[in-house]
């Protein structure tokens, strides 16, 4: 089946669509990973988006119920060079073709994915429509251009659980009553961390809970006074979608948070502290999407290579506090890609240390979030 991907700059693409009809409309984006598709289209962080593979062979070891980074498929589309319509692997359920028709999510493949790769690194992230029944390009690039633009967006709310629940043995428990009514599960839980959900990963759940945490996750507009009614021993904050600017509430209540607890940010959680610490954000020109991102700890002078998955960035000089220090920087770019505060229990990274899919380079910032609770609570 014939389909049109029209760009907001006018670009066409041509291709098939191998999970039937579709027309849709979101923001264009490349990632550069070569496996790892199943936990791309459902990291939270892709909600609003289509997203190009680099790799040109997708589709070959079919996918399963477990390598899932949240309840569903996030991704608006997905656009391929080759599908490979008979997975074989060991662990495959289903086909990759199955899977996206079932959630109705769009397949296409026979694009030019390294024509639209290039195009977006030249002119940046674009709005796009994608359709197999309007082929017109000039009727395309016109919904393309009256697609919402990604900053100023708030998609939180899209991805962000409905109500608490409790982390136990990989996955959600939901939580009876109200946060109000809510009691911890007994002493025997070593650290009690509330995960607030900006759109989290599953994998950065299973880090925490791997290392002896008792995770509750929270929605996105849980007020400050909720959490310190529970008092836990550290603050974890999610990555997520959208631009962070427009998720004002998360900026409010973090700004009444700082210094209670030890508190650990990535991605859009990152971003939402930078500006809660007085900062200012801006959207990179295509993002960093892709496993093997080049990152340097500045304290170590060692360099992580890292999963990564965003459109935009804490600009550091706009952080005015004398205190808050930069961590890690992009070798790619020189971007931010980490901060801590020097006098109270702070830190963040841009980047996903749970990887899924990526390397583990980074895993080792999930004990250090650990350590910062244990010292905390040995001086309280």
């Amino acid at each position: 089946m014939k389909a049109l991907l029209a760009l907001e700059d006018g670009a066409v693409f041509r291709g098939r669509s191998f999970t039937g009809p579709v027309e849709t409309t979101g923001e264009v984006v490349f990632n550069t990973s070569m496996s790892g598709y199943q936990e791309i289209l459902t990291d939270p962080s892709y909600c609003g988006q289509m997203v190009t593979m680099t790799y040109p062979l997708i589709g070959n070891y079919g996918v399963n119920a477990e390598d899932v980074e949240s309840s569903r498929i996030q991704v608006r589309a997905l656009l391929v060079r080759e599908y490979q319509e008979a997975p074989s692997n060991w662990r495959s359920e289903k086909s990759l073709a199955d899977y996206l028709g079932e959630a109705g999510i769009p397949g296409i493949e026979g694009m030019d994915t390294r024509a639209l790769t290039r195009r977006i690194r030249n002119v940046g992230a674009m709005r796009a429509a994608l359709s197999t029944g309007d082929l017109d390009p000039s009727s395309l690039v016109e919904k393309a251009r009256r697609t919402p633009d990604m900053e100023g967006l708030d998609l939180v709310r899209e991805v962000t659980c409905a109500g608490p629940a409790l982390w136990r043995d990989g996955r959600p428990v939901p939580v009876e009553g109200t946060l109000d009514d809510f009691q911890w599960p007994g002493p025997g839980d070593r650290w009690r961390v509330v995960a607030v959900d900006y759109g989290v990963k599953s994998n950065i759940l299973r880090s925490l809970e791997k290392r002896g945490c008792t995770v509750l996750v929270v929605p996105a507009d849980v007020p400050g006074e909720a959490i310190d009614r529970l008092e836990p021993h550290g603050l974890f904050l999610s990555n997520g979608p959208g631009d962070p600017a427009a998720v004002t509430y998360a900026v409010d209540m973090l700004r009444g948070q700082m210094g209670r607890r030890p508190t650990f940010g990535i991605c859009l959680g990152h971003q939402l502290l930078g500006l809660a610490l007085g900062g200012k954000t801006f959207k990179l020109k295509f993002g960093h999407r892709g496993g093997n991102q080049p990152v340097k700890d500045l304290s170590t002078g060692k360099v992580e290579i890292t999963s990564q998955n965003h459109g935009f960035c804490v600009d550091m000089h706009s952080i005015q506090d004398p205190d808050v220090e930069l961590t890690h920087v992009n070798l790619n770019d020189n971007t931010l890609e980490g901060l801590r505060h020097k006098k109270i229990p702070l830190f963040s990274v841009q980047y996903h240390p749970e990887a899924s899919p990526g390397p583990h380079d980074a895993g080792y910032l999930f004990d250090r979030f650990v350590k910062m609770m244990e010292e905390h609570r040995g001086r309280s």
